[in-house]
């Protein structure tokens, strides 16, 4: 049976360190979210102010990392959890982005709606990091109304 718990930014960060298929930990957040099955740490959700700054306007959170084990709807139970939580803060939207390749069902089970492709393939301009952070493909925008 899975049950939520609290997490530090430290202990998520180190779980998605461990386990995320390809992203790094975040530098920071609002909150984070663990899943237990028996026990043991099996998800993290992070939640945090939207990268974009053109959606940061204050009534916005986004989930800018979720990585589990593989455990059965340990995602939805993380994105419904995550929304929740924003809810209960007073937010009135949260968002999350997924590689275009990926299905996006646990989001749907959450009650997640697909806004369409979003961002680019790369960071552009001066203010790109020197490593890239993430694969460079397009991103699906999800998101909740609160």
């Amino acid at each position: 049976m899975l049950t939520l718990t609290p997490v530090s930014l430290r202990d998520a960060n180190a779980f998605v360190a461990a386990h995320h298929r390809h992203h790094k930990p975040v530098p920071g957040h609002k909150f984070a979210i663990g899943c237990e099955a028996e026990g043991r740490l099996v998800g993290v959700a992070i939640v945090g102010r939207p990268v974009s700054r053109y959606l940061d306007n204050g009534d916005t959170l986004e989930v800018t990392r979720l990585c589990t084990t593989g455990e059965k709807n340990a995602c939805s139970m993380l994105y419904a959890a995550a929304a929740r939580a924003a809810r209960a803060m007073g937010y009135r939207k949260i968002i999350t982005y997924t590689l275009d390749d990926e299905p996006g069902v646990s989001l749907r089970a959450a009650g997640w709606t697909c806004m369409g492709t979003a961002g680019g393939v790369c960071w552009t301009g001066e203010r790109r990091p020197a490593h890239p952070q993430y694969p460079a493909q397009m991103k699906l925008r999800y998101e909740k109304k609160l």
